[in-house]
């Protein structure tokens, strides 16, 4: 895989954004394949508004979003409005997300982020543009990536080293089962206690370690009233979608 973006064809345009723009198009187009099935993916060849790229094959739709210099905490994404309309839609798009250097234009990282994690969670809303803005009014948004679980920020390149086709497959289909959670209340508990256990850093954990986020839990879902269960019947689900092992009585490990 080529790891750099540059290509005489943004020779012929003059701005910064075109040139962005049209270099990872091209390195997509060349490079990157369906993390479904294997698939190179096609660029769609007119401006469709949900999506960049599809599959051939699986018939996803895949959105491609680049940022310069580091990841951050943050994808700048288009209108408020649109995202959350969308979270629930069959047209909902996958996202890429490349980071590449400035000056050398070297790629950093590429992930891709899939549907089944965008919840409304991590979503914020920005601020409006201001009243003498070209769209006064207008609201955007930003995808947080830091409420993103890691299973959910799969690597193509990570720290400019190339991961391994079937290492990106196999990271696909850990985390697919959530596509059958249709309930974006029920999906966000599931994604709330994955990132719990993110939080804890550490491969193998104990139940007593995930109550320690009682009250962050209780915060982002103010209507139940037994917090510990909740985080128990959400990790009867994560194992029994084989996401973690019960090694014994209150003690559990990372699968993925």
């Amino acid at each position: 895989m080529n790891l750099n973006l540059y290509a005489d064809i943004a020779n012929n345009y003059k701005s910064n954004s075109q040139k962005i723009r049209v270099l990872t198009e091209k390195w997509v187009k060349e490079n990157i394949f369906c993390p479904n099935c294997g698939n190179f993916v096609n660029e769609y060849e007119n401006n469709k508004p949900v999506a960049d790229f599809f599959c051939p094959k699986c018939r996803d739709d895949f959105e491609l979003k680049s940022k310069k210099g580091s990841m951050g905490k943050k994808i700048v994404d288009g209108a408020y409005s649109t995202m959350i309309e969308r979270l629930q839609s069959s047209t909902n798009p996958n996202f890429f997300f490349l980071n590449y250097e400035k000056e050398s234009l070297d790629i950093i990282n590429f992930i891709v982020i899939p549907k089944h994690f965008f919840i409304p969670q991590i979503i914020e809303k920005r601020k409006p543009l201001s009243a003498n803005a070209k769209r006064a009014g207008w609201v955007g948004c930003n995808i947080l990536l830091n409420t993103i679980p890691q299973s959910g920020k799969i690597f193509y390149i990570k720290n400019k080293i190339e991961e391994s086709k079937d290492k990106v497959i196999e990271s696909w289909q850990k985390t697919t089962f959530l596509k059958q959670s249709r309930n974006i209340q029920s999906k966000g508990w599931l994604i709330d206690v994955m990132s719990c256990i993110d939080k804890l850093q550490k491969k193998e954990f104990l139940l007593n370690d995930l109550y320690q986020f009682e009250e962050y839990l209780k915060l982002k879902h103010p209507n139940n009233n037994n917090i510990k269960a909740k985080i128990r019947q959400q990790l009867q689900l994560l194992r029994d979608k084989n996401y973690l092992k019960f090694v014994s009585r209150g003690k559990y490990r990372l699968e993925v």
